[in-house]
């Protein structure tokens, strides 16, 4: 039986049992059964929660690119991957199929070559939401190059402070960007940040808003003129299934951002398998995660998650006020959206505005709406569900961290039940528990505890990026064997999170 899709309870429940009983079997056949690999793995799963040292896959060989990308050529090279909304409605959409999101992230992967980047060299992507950032992402992992993907809105300083944690070589930068009615001038926040960095080698140039910029001789060039001599064919990079794939930096409340390393293997059957079933993803549905590719959630589930499953995805660079706060619910209409994830800010400053703007527009092409980043208060969630959902389309309520790397608990939709302000049950494969403060575990239903997850899953950031003692400190001591979340949380009478 492929478990790949679970699309009834019983066949969630043989799932979640199987996954819990024999993980190494069950994500064994998961695996090999959905993703295409250069070598198979030698051990399913090593792990010491001690060390702590997860290594997933090993000895496997891939490249995550191949699963994103080459694999859907034959069957899907026609089909639109990327689906770009521009910031500006009259500005056209931009419809990248697979055949030409390949023939990019070639094109790009050589520039990086020939600016010098090697397997293993971090890269530094500070991009507004276009499509030149999936694609930069991307040309990383084709050539393996680590990824370190930094907002947009963060400041010179916070941007600095990045770049010289992981050591940068280059920084991938746009002349500017616009949000709603304002422009942002991304190469003037680069270049005063430069001034603390003494890594940064090369800084490319993506033209958006056509300003004029300041261009460092030798240092700074334009992202299209190198395009133009580049060759749009680029073998993939063979990679170990436990070599980093990206750096992704947590703001901590405190000192220092962390910067989670992510590896390979495990992060792309975790975040392929998690969209594919959280989702209910479909052949033909268009599917749509309004988050920031500066975070987590849009590398999981804008790039990778959706990609891996040949699925096309949406890219949005504007804000949900812009130019009305019917912004959103225009775009669902015009590409008869089927999946909707978006935060519970979003949605509170939308329900703010009553639901006149969402009124004017079809939304009948939506059958799942998500949400992430924080819990979801109860106003919100039935706002969603009447307004947005008209009381027929499942929310799922995602908990998952950065460095869970992908969803942990949550329903699925049309398969387990949900129930407002719950995250619900925990995914397939990740066994949580609630502790007490004198690191007993709390058994049964109706307790209140430390949320902890026992055993390892896929896509666990495996380290801080020169920092394995903090990752130790954070992660793996208050609770001896078990992966602290740093949440609080409570379980109802059936079993369900929040």
């Amino acid at each position: 039986m492929n478990n790949y899709q679970i699309n009834d309870l019983q066949k969630y429940n043989d799932a979640y049992k199987s996954s819990i009983n024999d993980p190494e079997k069950f994500w064994n056949d998961i695996a090999e059964k959905n993703f295409i690999w250069k070598k198979k793995w030698d051990t399913v799963l090593e792990w010491d929660f001690s060390k702590p040292e997860i290594k997933w896959f090993k000895g496997a060989k891939l490249n995550i690119t191949e699963n994103c990308i080459d694999r859907h050529l034959k069957v899907r090279g026609d089909k639109t991957a990327i689906l770009f909304e521009p910031n500006n409605p009259d500005e056209e959409t931009q419809y990248i199929t697979y055949n030409q999101l390949y023939k990019k992230v070639n094109k790009f992967a050589n520039v990086l070559k020939q600016e010098g980047v090697k397997k293993g060299d971090r890269v530094c992507i500070y991009l507004p939401m276009i499509p030149e950032l999936a694609i930069s992402v991307l040309a990383c992992a084709r050539i393996g190059a680590i990824h370190s993907v930094v907002f947009a809105g963060f400041s010179a300083n916070a941007l600095a402070t990045r770049i010289n944690d992981s050591k940068c070589s280059m920084i991938i930068t746009a002349d500017g960007s616009f949000r709603g009615a304002k422009t942002i001038d991304l190469k003037g926040i680069v270049d005063e940040a430069l001034e603390k960095c003494y890594s940064i080698k090369k800084v490319i140039v993506a033209k958006r808003i056509m300003s004029e910029i300041n261009m460092k001789n030798g240092r700074d060039k334009w992202l299209e003129t190198l395009l133009d001599d580049a060759s749009d064919v680029c073998e993939a990079e063979i990679m170990d299934a436990e070599d980093p794939l990206f750096i992704l930096y947590t703001s901590g409340s405190t000192g220092m951002p962390k910067g989670m390393v992510h590896t390979t293997a495990g992060y792309m059957v975790y975040t392929a398998y998690t969209f594919k079933n959280a989702f209910q993803y479909k052949e033909n549905d268009v599917y749509w995660c309004t988050a920031d590719i500066g975070w987590i959630t849009g590398h999981s589930y804008i790039i990778y998650g959706p990609l891996a499953n040949g699925a096309t995805t949406v890219m949005f660079e504007g804000i949900p006020s812009y130019p009305n706060y019917g912004r959103f619910w225009n775009i669902v209409e015009k590409h008869k959206i089927n999946q909707f994830y978006t935060a519970p800010t979003a949605i509170r400053a939308l329900a703010k505005q009553g639901s006149h703007f969402i009124d004017n527009y079809d939304l009948s092409t939506i059958n799942v709406l998500g949400s992430v980043g924080e819990p979801i208060n109860e106003e919100a969630w039935h706002w969603y569900n009447d307004n947005v959902g008209k009381k027929k389309s499942p929310i799922i309520d995602t908990w998952w961290q950065t460095e869970t790397g992908g969803i942990m608990i949550t329903s699925i939709p049309n398969v387990t039940p949900t129930k407002p302000t719950y995250a619900t049950l925990p995914f397939i494969g990740i066994q949580a528990c609630l502790m007490d403060e004198n690191n007993i575990e709390l058994e049964g239903n109706q307790v209140e505890g430390k949320l902890c997850i026992k055993f390892p899953w896929p896509s666990i950031a495996r380290t801080i990026w020169g920092n394995h003692k903090r990752y130790k400190e954070t992660y793996f001591s208050a609770f001896k064997n078990k992966y602290f979340t740093g949440d609080g949380a409570l379980r109802d009478d059936v079993g369900n999170y929040r």
